[in-house]
């Protein structure tokens, strides 16, 4: 604001000492202040907390703890990182691979132009999917999604040979780009409507019966890096996300169910392994095909394995951020996020979670993994009486604070830890008897002497 916005002068009475400022608003400032109160947020839209808005920027809190983790290395997908200079190099296949696709489908007569037409009726309705105020126009919005859309479809394609590849195609032959790829088309600013990676499959590789669905091409082209069954992705098949990142999130989160549950003195966030263990709780990798699927029997705390690499690091990460940017999902990952950064508290939890195959560690050093855990967990919003392993927090809690499995698990740890300690305890059993029968016999024959 201005000095010259407005003007002041004082007013003096005669007999008081007080003075009253008399203000003279200009009109010119208030229609200036009228117009920015009208203005629109543009790097949070109002429309960000709608179930249509499904794409954020990653919470400076979150990009703090990891920068690299939802960054795109090698590709940029969308408009929030459309232009830099690091992604040209994919760009410049990107004309390639949508000529590649137009030419593998001539057949249908679908040129470029159909494509163009197709997406365009869309352009409110993408808008409306980025939680920012996208400063592209029209035309180079709709041309960016077809640009974008027909590169990872070819690249479905080509990598599920759906539609052949050349030989020495640098995409698909160079070891380090595949990979980076994958990571890169799973980071939550790094995507697009899933509605338009549909329309453009539609025309062009077609949604016949003898064709494979979107959802199956995208999930087996993904799971090169974390090699599920086939068998445990083929109830996916027919399912939409609000991008590729929820589709692949939506495939490890079937079985489970959020439930409300009221307040108890045991529903908290529960002690790190080797606490339980001390207790007496058992851990055991579980089998199953969601790393979610977490129980707690008779002590006993079932876990699915969880294979720790660069790959799952960054896509859990990004899952997390997701969650907890959009309103509308459920919080599975972000549960299951806080669950096993309870249990991996220290080095030492990642090592004893580690030696009962709970843990499969790629991802470096123990210190390295409970550092990941400790972070992740960080700045999250996390409701545990609204959660699916809010039951699972509930009876190991319990478990944990019953005095009798306290002391039974210190007995069992000071006779039985190790071999030696048992045969001690043995031979102590042994003498105790020993010491009772002669001491019995000892007694029995006073009261009862023999005759002689």
């Amino acid at each position: 604001m201005s000095a010259a916005s407005y003007s002041c002068s004082d007013d003096s009475t005669e007999n008081g000492s007080s003075v009253h400022h008399i203000v003279h608003i200009d009109p010119s400032f208030v229609s200036e202040l009228e117009g920015t109160v009208q203005e629109l947020p543009r790097l949070l839209n109002r429309s960000a907390g709608r179930d249509s808005c499904c794409i954020f920027r990653v919470p400076q809190s979150l990009y703090e703890i990891n920068e690299k983790a939802y960054q795109p290395h090698i590709v940029s997908i969308g408009p929030f990182h459309h232009g830099k200079p690091q992604y040209q190099m994919i760009q410049e296949h990107k004309r390639r691979f949508l000529s590649d696709l137009l030419s593998q489908v001539k057949n249908k007569r679908v040129v470029l132009k159909d494509l163009l037409e197709a997406v365009a009726p869309m352009e409110e309705k993408i808008r409306k999917s980025y939680s920012e105020a996208l400063e592209f126009d029209g035309r180079d919005l709709i041309w960016m999604m077809v640009l974008d859309g027909c590169f990872i479809i070819e690249l479905f394609c080509k990598v599920g040979r759906i539609f052949p590849a050349e030989a020495d195609d640098p995409l698909l032959t160079m070891a380090w780009i595949l990979p980076s790829l994958m990571r890169d088309l799973l980071r939550l600013e790094n995507q697009i409507p899933y509605f338009v990676l549909q329309v453009l499959f539609n025309l062009s590789v077609g949604s016949g019966n003898d064709s494979p669905s979107l959802a199956k091409l995208a999930l087996a082209f993904f799971n090169y890096m974390v090699q599920r069954p086939l068998d445990a992705l083929e109830k996916y098949y027919d399912k939409e996300g609000k991008h590729l990142l929820d589709l692949f999130r939506m495939s490890y989160i079937s079985n489970c169910q959020e439930e409300v549950r009221r307040r108890s003195k045991f529903l908290h966030l529960i002690q790190c392994a080797k606490k339980l263990d001390q207790v007496g709780v058992k851990f055991r990798p579980r089998k199953t095909h969601s790393i979610l699927d977490i129980k707690f029997r008779n002590g006993v705390l079932e876990i699915p394995v969880l294979t720790i690499d660069d790959f799952w690091s960054s896509l859990f990460l990004n899952f997390v951020a997701y969650e907890q940017c959009y309103h509308h999902s459920t919080k599975y990952i972000t549960t299951y996020a806080t669950f096993m950064g309870c249990l991996i508290n220290t080095p030492a939890d990642a090592g004893f979670l580690g030696d009962h195959k709970v843990v499969e560690n790629y991802f470096g050093t123990d210190e390295e993994v409970a550092r990941f855990f400790n972070n992740v967990g960080k700045d999250v919003v996390f409701d545990i009486h609204r959660s699916y392993l809010s039951k699972v927090f509930e009876e190991v809690n319990e478990y944990y604070e019953n005095d009798w499995h306290v002391r039974w698990a210190g007995f069992r740890h000071t006779y039985f830890s190790t071999p030696w300690s048992f045969m001690s305890a043995v031979a102590a059993v042994v003498l105790l008897l020993l010491t009772t029968i002669q001491s019995f016999y000892a007694v029995y024959q006073y009261y009862n002497p023999p005759n002689n």
